[in-house]
């Protein structure tokens, strides 16, 4: 069995027991970013995961299983780095518009690179610093690039009035839950379960303050 067979059925295995389904060739896409990830890390520091089994677990499988809560038609990712979560999430969902965001020069380099060479007519680039980027987007996803309350008053003008911010974290950040900004309130914190991933992770859903929750949504 082959290196790529081996990381398909890892990959295949845990979109399963994350209760999701992807045909044939988004499994091919996914595992043809952590091709490309591997390659351009070995030069450009990218991640500090090296393996690409563990890009697997880490990175696919961590940022798939925001996949559910995921809502409406733009979305999104702030501090993308290597594309995390967006890349797998413009993945998953191709007829979603998803915006990857990072300052960082060379990780943007690699955003604009991997949405050419996996053909992800869904996405675009922005190197840019949060606060200038032009919204509004249905939903956003920030992957712990700094604190819930920075990340807010960042970012969320960007967030639709009626949208969702997803704030991806380790350990349930409950000092970062007292210490919200003004015009947002948390909706929920999820406990997430990553296959194959012995650590912590949850998902604080934020919404603007005041706003109804949709049947749904």
């Amino acid at each position: 069995m082959s290196d790529r067979d081996l990381l398909r059925q890892r990959l295949s295995a845990g979109i399963s027991e994350l209760h999701l389904e992807f045909d044939a060739a988004a499994i091919e896409r996914l595992l043809d970013y952590v091709d490309l990830l591997a390659r351009w890390n070995a030069a450009y520091n990218l991640t500090a995961v090296r393996d690409p089994g563990e890009m697997v677990t880490r990175h696919l499988l961590d940022s798939l299983a925001v996949a559910p809560h995921v809502t409406g038609a733009t979305l999104a990712d702030l501090g993308s780095g290597a594309g995390l979560p967006g890349i797998p999430l413009a993945i998953a969902a191709p007829e979603r518009e998803v915006l990857v965001v990072d300052s960082n020069g060379k990780k943007a380099r690699f955003l604009r690179e991997a949405v050419r060479k996996l053909a992800l007519a869904n996405a675009r680039v922005a190197e840019s610093r949060v606060e200038n980027v032009e919204g509004p987007f249905d939903c956003i996803t920030a992957r712990a690039f700094a604190s819930l309350g920075e990340m807010l008053r960042w970012g969320g003008h960007l967030l639709a009035s009626d949208g969702r911010w997803l704030a991806l974290k380790g350990r349930r950040p409950d000092d970062e839950l007292a210490a919200m900004p003004d015009g947002f309130g948390v909706e929920d914190v999820v406990t997430l379960r990553v296959p194959g991933l012995d650590a912590e992770r949850h998902l604080v859903i934020v919404r603007r303050a005041g706003t109804k929750v949709r049947p749904g949504s």
